[in-house]
């Protein structure tokens, strides 16, 4: 098993831009930053076979969800502890960020994860973290 954590708010998959003869990724430098923060859990050889891997992206709370006035450092009542925002922070598109740039490192490609699990919540400590096991 593998297991690691990036901190910092989860940054999502880009579309790729297409131009007159060439392609670019957005998100590249994105995921080569992503790979620095976890080259100290790097296994010796990408992992082989069938993986199940569990993704958990915690993301910083809106100004919104907190009181104003003295007491503006605690939450609402009725604040979520799910997140749910629409637009590009969609599960796939974030868990596509994470399986694109652990590829041939942490595994020799994601087309071996058979199982994923994602989960977006919201946190005062924003990040990701990452398990991966064999199945």
């Amino acid at each position: 098993m593998i297991r690691f954590c990036v901190y910092g708010p989860p940054k999502p998959q880009a579309r790729h831009r297409m131009g007159k003869g060439f392609s670019y990724d957005p998100s590249a430098k994105i995921k080569q930053d992503f790979v620095a923060a976890v080259q100290q859990h790097r296994p010796d050889t990408p992992l082989k076979g069938p993986l199940k891997i569990l993704l958990s992206f915690y993301f910083p709370r809106p100004k919104s969800h907190y009181r104003t006035g003295k007491r503006s450092n605690e939450l609402k009542d009725d604040v979520p502890s799910w997140y749910t925002c629409k637009g590009r922070n969609d599960w796939d598109n974030l868990g596509k960020l994470v399986c694109d740039a652990l590829n041939g490192i942490m595994f020799e490609d994601d087309g071996q994860i058979a199982t994923a699990i994602v989960t977006k919540r919201y946190s005062e400590s924003p990040r990701t973290e990452v398990e991966i096991t064999d199945i």
